[in-house]
């Protein structure tokens, strides 16, 4: 979690996502305006009309007017209403058709284009035509025109759609034109824009603006929640959570009002509060988000939640967190889905990891690294997310390179040449993979804020993945960049991230004794709830140890990195000394000149005891004799039974089906039939 969201648009620290769209809010203040237009109007006509004889009705808003009576409008309304999307599209389209010199009509097809589809560069098409179809310079000729609605609303998510899109400046510009033209306050407004294109000084006034002269409590919540995110620009911890919680405290005034509040300003707390290394503090923010399914928002807290359980070795309620995370993402409006499936992509791939899935994890990735970019709503930007995306990459690309070692482990000559050239062709998409995330992490600005424990503001990469930036920037640009993030202050609250950094650092480097100093010094500061990168940290302990001889510890270091994370020696390329034991003969010995062809181990006297029985049970002990992993195989081959263990001793235990992996890459049918069964559950989305 390292990205904060936006509260107006669509969240950690995966970007900072937002509540309300900036057009919710702007059409109910032209209402205002075009109401006293009205008012003024109709006395200049009518002056000795008596209010009292007037009779007061209410209707329901289409586009979030409540005087639009064209036809076909109300019927795109009231389609889009009843979540009838390709009726509403059919209805847009024909009257595009009909009309293609109709502002309105031009509106009303963005309209479906941006919210039943989640299409924001035909929506953005359809709004230029809208709006070289207006085009009006003051309210009084808009009013005249008789499409002041269209212009208005064409301008406001004109903004909007920009502002998603990443071009802020422009975004900027049309919040000034409804400034120029219409006399809107959108000071609320700007602080997010100003945000990403990293003013920090000008979004940190325009926010104190809004708290000084407004009392509405969603432009107060957007601006504590600028001002939230502005703090934590410094490289230097934020002093206190006490900005982020007023975002939280006004936006639960308007959900007392409204029964359901935006998990946003939650999610964006519980980013700030990891940062401060106040974990069980992160966790609860988010379990407060969980408890109400929020189509609207895009923080869904079952991302970071992922994210959280994986880091403290919790993998089996990681496992239920993906399980949730899926639903929340297929009951997302298309809008907000838009908007964050690069994060749904890359938290997915980040767990394939650990579960051992690298073929799933490389394809997410790519998915992720493939998709246009929509997140204008977070924090982090899109050259962030395509770093992150290229480094998940190169880490999958290189460990589905060691797995086909390991499944065709003792194969004969000809199938050994064969698993090679294609092993090859794994190794060569990660080195590709590794040299764009290079040139991407050489920003200073970027590599510095990684260095920093839980950035937020950027793009989530977990703790015990991020050192493998050491191997592609290389082990020196890594030291320098290192000594600047801790004089400006990254590591004041642990040192430890500082000190893991190193040792890998000097894994890299083969300085073994370095590797011991600073990888004891990591391991003494490190919280003790960052399980996977205290697992890396002492697997690269245990191999500086070996390779000086010094055996026992070693082993020891091996056998705490395996139960804290049974992957890492895999996603290190890392070979386990082990001392093989053969009971009996015939498929025991067979299967042990295949364990003795694996990547994954190494022969030695003194090494842990890998034990083969005669039945095709294997075993991975301490010297002591302490299980780390056992595995008997079904009947089979010794090539079945060497990669049924391989995929036991080195994974978290637990399969993950093929429908749920689909699923993962974006089919929706068996999604769609276990969210309908949640709904009717709604106490299993909730941690309660």
């Amino acid at each position: 979690m390292t990205t904060c969201a936006n509260p107006w648009s669509v969240s950690p620290p995966a970007p900072w996502p937002e509540t309300s769209t900036a057009r919710d809010i702007l059409r109910l203040l032209v209402i205002a305006v075009l109401l006293c237009c009205v008012i003024v109007q109709a006395e200049a006509q009518q002056p000795d009309t008596n209010l009292g004889d007037v009779a007061v009705t209410t209707s329901a808003t289409c586009f979030g007017f409540s005087d639009i009576e064209h036809p076909r409008a109300l019927a795109i309304c009231d389609a889009l209403a009843l979540e009838e999307n390709v009726r509403a599209r059919e209805l847009g389209e024909a009257w595009v058709r009909a009309e293609p010199d109709s502002p309105a009509a031009q509106f009303a097809y963005s309209e479906v284009l941006y919210t039943a589809e989640g299409n924001l560069a035909r929506a953005l098409f359809h709004l230029n035509r809208a709006e070289s179809l207006t085009g009006y310079a003051s309210i009084t000729e808009a009013i005249d025109s008789g499409d002041i609605q269209w212009h208005y609303l064409t301008l406001s998510q004109l903004s909007n759609v920009h502002q998603l899109m990443g071009d802020q400046l422009r975004a900027l510009e049309y919040l000034d034109k409804i400034n120029e033209i219409y006399g809107q306050d959108i000071e609320s407004f700007r602080g997010w824009p100003l945000l990403k294109l990293k003013r920090y000084d000008a979004a940190r006034a325009s926010a104190m603006a809004v708290l000084d002269n407004s009392e509405n409590e969603r432009e107060r919540a957007r601006a504590w929640n600028t001002l939230c995110a502005v703090e934590l620009a410094s490289l230097a911890p934020v002093d206190s959570m006490a900005v982020c919680n007023r975002a939280i405290s006004e936006d639960g005034n308007l959900a007392a009002e409204s029964s359901a509040g935006d998990t946003v300003y939650l999610t964006n707390a519980s980013e700030v509060a990891l940062s401060l290394l106040q974990m069980q503090a992160a966790e609860d923010y988010l379990d407060r988000a969980t408890r109400t399914l929020n189509p609207d928002s895009v923080a869904d807290p079952w991302i970071y939640k992922l994210y959280l359980t994986m880091s403290q070795g919790r993998l089996d309620e990681a496992r239920v967190a993906l399980d949730r995370m899926l639903i929340w993402r297929e009951r997302q409006k298309p809008i907000v889905g838009v908007m964050n499936r690069a994060e749904h992509h890359l938290v997915s791939a980040a767990f394939m990891l650990v579960a051992g899935y690298a073929g799933d994890a490389r394809l997410l990735a790519a998915t992720a690294l493939d998709q246009p970019d929509r997140n204008g709503s977070y924090s982090a930007d899109d050259f962030q997310k395509n770093a992150m995306a290229a480094l998940l990459h190169a880490i999958a690309s290189r460990m589905e390179y060691q797995m086909q070692l390991e499944q065709n482990a003792g194969d004969g000559l000809g199938a050994a040449i064969a698993t090679r050239i294609r092993a090859a062709g794994l190794w060569f998409d990660a080195w590709r993979s590794e040299r764009y995330a290079a040139s991407l992490f050489t920003r200073r600005d970027i590599l510095l804020n990684r260095l920093r424990p839980y950035a937020p503001l950027d793009v989530h990469i977990p703790e015990w993945v991020e050192p493998d930036l050491v191997r592609m920037i290389g082990a020196g640009v890594v030291r320098q960049a290192l000594e600047d993030a801790r004089a400006a202050g990254a590591f004041d609250l642990n040192i430890g991230y500082y000190h893991a950094w190193l040792s890998e650092a000097a894994a890299v480097d083969g300085a073994e004794d370095e590797v011991i100093a600073q990888a004891g010094l990591a391991l003494a500061e490190l919280p003790a709830e960052e399980v996977l990168l205290r697992a890396r940290v002492r697997a690269r302990l245990g191999d500086a140890l070996w390779r000086l001889g010094r055996h026992e510890p070693a082993l020891e270091n091996f056998a705490s990195a395996l139960g804290g994370d049974p992957g890492i020696t895999r996603r290190l390329g890392m070979a386990l000394p082990v001392s093989l034991r053969i009971a009996g003969g015939g498929l025991s010995r067979e299967l042990a000149d295949v364990l003795r062809a694996s990547p994954r181990f190494r022969e030695h006297d003194n090494g842990l005891l890998l034990e083969v029985g005669d039945d095709g049970a294997v075993c991975l002990r301490t010297r002591s004799g302490e299980n780390l992993s056992c595995y008997h195989a079904p009947a089979g081959t010794a090539g079945e039974a060497s990669r049924a263990f391989h995929t036991w001793a080195f994974g978290p235990g637990f399969d993950i089906s093929m429908a749920q992996r689909s699923i993962l890459r974006g089919s929706s049918v068996i999604l769609a039939n276990g969210a309908r069964r949640m709904e009717n559950r709604p106490d299993l989305l909730s941690n309660d």
